[in-house]
């Protein structure tokens, strides 16, 4: 079994109230978790206007799928236009 996580510290620029953040960031959890399975929890910043944490795990049978899971997972959100991401950390095991 190999577990994958990757972590996105974003910029929300656009978001002007925690509602306008908290739109956008369920918004991408939910994408996320339909698209490709994944378990996806904002992690920090909860009370911060434009900033948020999002970790993404992926378990899976080989660590190619997990690679690939991920992969595809920061593409999708790297072409979000309303999230800029900050710093990414990935990690496989």
């Amino acid at each position: 079994m190999i577990v994958g996580i990757v972590t996105w510290e974003l910029h929300l620029s656009g978001c002007h109230s925690l509602k306008d953040k908290r739109q956008i960031v369920s918004s991408l959890k939910d994408r996320l978790h339909r698209r490709f399975n994944v378990s996806v929890a904002e992690t920090n910043h909860q009370d911060l206007w434009q900033r948020a944490e999002l970790c993404c795990c992926v378990v899976a049978g080989t660590r190619r799928h997990a690679e690939e899971v991920l992969g595809a997972a920061d593409r999708m959100v790297a072409s979000e236009p309303l999230a800029r991401i900050i710093d990414s950390t990935t990690s496989v095991r």
